[in-house]
This record gives C-alpha cells, sequence and structure tokens, in this order.
C-alpha cells in the first residue's frame, strides 16, 4: 500500500473511513443552537481563522465576517492590521480574534487589548507558527515568532480578561498545559499539513477531551467540507467545527453566498442527527460511529 505523508490527505482519509448508524425510532427534529461564551448561536459551524483573504476576493475580510453575520455563526479571523480587526468587528459578527507567537510580548499584549478593546468574543493564539521546517524560530512576513512557555501563555490569558483560545493543539500534553494556564478553549488542528504526517484531528480528539475532562470547549478545523464531516466531529465530542478553505472560492460571489453554505452544511448536519437520534448538540453520541475496516 503507498502511503502518502501529506497531513491533508491524511485527514480526509480518515474522515471518509467512519462510518454512522441510523437511529430513527424516538427520533425528532433535531436542533442545532449552540451556546458559547454566553451567546447564542444557530449553528456548530464556524468560520476557520483566515488571514489576507483581500489577495483572494476584494475585501475578503469583510464579506468573510458578513457571511458568518449573516448564519449567526461565530466568525474566527487571524492576521491582520488593527483597523480591518475593527471593520470586521464593525460587521457584528461576533468574532473570536488568533494571535501569532510574536518573539516580541509586547506586541502580543499590544494586540490582546486591541481585541478586547474592540470588542471580540474571545481573543487567542496559533501557537502552531512557533517553528519553521527547518527548526528555528518561524518568520511570518517578516514578523519573527517563537515558541512560547506555559508561563507566558497564563500571562496572555489573564492580560485578557475574556475567554483566550490556543489553536492548533495536537496533542494531550499541549491541551493540559492549556487548561492549566487558564485557557478558555482549544482548537484542534495541523494547520492545513504544518507538519508531514501529522495525526488527524478527529483521531487524537476524543483523548484531547478526556484530557481536559471536558472543562473547556474543544474545537476542531482541517479538512471540513460537509455537514456530515461536521457531525462526525461533534459525535466524538467536539463542541464545535471551523471552516476555512472549503469557504474561499465562495467569497468572490459576496456574504450571502458564504452564509449560503454555511447554512447547507449546518441543514445537512441536521439532517444526519434525525436520522441517528441525535435531538441536539448536548446529545452527540459518540457509539454512532464506526470505524470501517474492510
Amino acid at each position: 500500500m503507498e502511503y502518502s505523508s501529506n497531513s491533508d490527505k491524511i485527514t480526509r482519509d480518515y474522515f471518509d473511513s467512519l462510518l454512522l448508524e441510523t437511529r430513527y425510532l424516538d427520533s425528532q427534529t433535531p436542533s442545532t443552537k449552540m451556546e458559547l461564551f454566553g451567546n447564542t448561536f444557530d449553528t456548530p459551524v464556524m468560520t476557520a481563522a483566515l488571514s489576507h483573504l483581500g489577495n483572494t476576493a476584494k475585501n475578503g475580510m469583510i464579506t468573510y465576517a458578513e457571511g458568518a453575520k449573516l448564519s449567526n455563526a461565530v466568525h474566527w479571523v487571524g492576521m491582520g492590521d488593527d483597523k480591518e480587526l475593527e471593520d470586521i468587528i464593525a460587521t457584528g459578527a461576533k468574532t473570536i480574534k488568533i494571535i501569532k507567537p510574536h518573539a516580541d510580548n509586547n506586541e502580543v499584549f499590544r494586540k490582546i487589548e486591541h481585541a478586547v478593546n474592540a470588542g471580540c468574543l474571545a481573543v487567542g493564539m496559533d501557537i502552531d507558527h512557533s517553528f519553521s521546517a527547518d527548526g528555528n524560530y518561524d518568520n511570518v512576513l517578516g514578523l519573527p515568532m517563537k515558541a512560547k512557555s506555559t508561563q507566558e501563555l497564563t500571562e496572555f490569558v489573564q492580560a485578557a480578561g475574556i475567554p483566550f483560545v490556543v489553536k492548533g493543539v495536537q496533542s494531550t500534553q499541549d491541551a493540559i498545559k492549556c487548561l492549566r494556564a487558564g485557557c478558555a478553549g482549544i482548537v484542534v488542528s495541523h494547520h492545513h499539513n504544518m507538519l508531514p504526517y501529522s495525526v488527524p484531528p478527529l483521531f487524537i480528539l476524543q483523548d484531547i477531551i478526556s484530557a481536559v475532562s471536558n472543562q473547556i470547549p474543544v474545537f476542531v478545523d482541517c479538512g471540513i467540507e460537509s455537514g456530515i464531516d461536521a457531525y462526525k466531529v461533534l459525535a466524538l465530542g467536539a463542541t464545535a467545527v471551523s471552516v476555512g478553505r472549503h469557504l474561499m472560492p465562495l467569497l468572490k460571489k459576496g456574504p450571502d453566498a458564504i452564509s449560503q453554505r454555511i447554512n447547507e452544511m449546518n441543514a445537512e448536519l441536521a439532517g444526519v442527527m434525525a436520522r441517528t437520534g441525535v435531538k441536539n448538540l448536548s446529545e452527540m453520541d459518540s457509539s454512532i460511529i464506526h470505524k470501517r475496516n474492510f
């Protein structure tokens, strides 16, 4: 058998290896509403923390946020200047700002303060941009990065004063450290093949949820392309999913197209919930999932 080192392909293959059983008796029309950080959303299908979408479509970052707002979905945002974040918040989208692990912690604290003052729902850090492929600290668009200690992470959490989420968690070790630092959530993600042969998020997901003892929300991104994908993630215990690259081709069509696809995925999710006897997100059941071995 020929294997691929591409983590995106490995993740896709793992998604497709998971099969579902049906449970029709006593089932009913399900609700996909989600409570998160004191807010109610219509769907657990969120946008992902993308950056520089102006390279894909004019005003791409704003279009992306407007689409999430139209669907009453959580919106995530990555790199960008202060004005861009303020414009995103002005759309009314409930937004989680993810900050890179800048080598200069003063810049991290400044960005945290700005995100809080701008009105973000939550703020966080993308820890998997700490290193480059050659083992040195990463450099993103000329900006030097550096791996952070648990103590530094604790200081970021305390400085925020609003929920702080860490993105790029793919081990129980990092998950436990995030919990100890006071994080309000983590994102299981390999950041689009950052590390070849990365374990698929769904392969490690239940171990990570167990490690944090369900004390904080666990989100998942990477390779989610449908409501069925989202269902599998949620059934295995995640709180919500993020969708990014799957939505990018729709940016040029405007926010309505982004919203329409989020709504379609949510409807696909609801359809699978109905056919598996799941009435709401709190009733997701991992025993519905079976790993194909034939």
